[in-house]
């Protein structure tokens, strides 16, 4: 499945790094929310990437957004990524059915068992109103969001 600006975005309801079930539809009405795909905790590039949102927090706090990051691993694994690295914001476990949120917003990787680094920004009525996706191997640059966070 594509997603295009305009489609609303698929629910979806995981677990984060406290074992508390987070709901995409919750913040329908309430706040804009941007989804964070990135293919696992603790590598590299993946790292980098949330450390810097993490550095950069106060951007997404200034547009009252929230942000889900989200990965194939386990809770357990996201528990200890997430304190590890100091990370303020929800990281998701798309571990069982493996993989099925990154399968919905069309960024599975199924030869690999991962997500594609990809972004999803979503407005209060649910509709995705900016997207971009890298290769797993490239990162997305701060600038990307900064230019997705103005379509809100």
């Amino acid at each position: 499945m594509t997603l295009i600006i305009g489609d609303h975005a698929p629910d979806f309801e995981l677990m984060n790094q406290f074992g508390e079930n987070v709901k995409l539809s919750d913040f329908r009405g309430k706040k804009p929310v941007v989804l964070v795909f990135y293919p696992l905790s603790f590598s590299g590039i993946c790292t980098g990437e949330l450390c810097e949102i993490r550095d950069n927090f106060a951007k997404f706090e200034k547009e009252n957004v929230e942000l889900l990051a989200v990965s194939v691993d386990s809770k357990f694994v996201q528990k200890q990524f997430a304190e590890h690295e100091g990370y303020k914001f929800s990281v998701l476990a798309d571990f069982w059915p493996h993989g099925a949120v990154a399968k919905e917003y069309g960024v599975f990787i199924e030869d690999a068992g991962i997500s594609n680094r990809a972004t999803f920004v979503i407005n209060k009525d649910g509709e995705l109103v900016a997207k971009f996706i890298t290769a797993p191997g490239q990162a997305r640059s701060l600038e990307e969001y900064d230019r997705a966070l103005a379509s809100l």
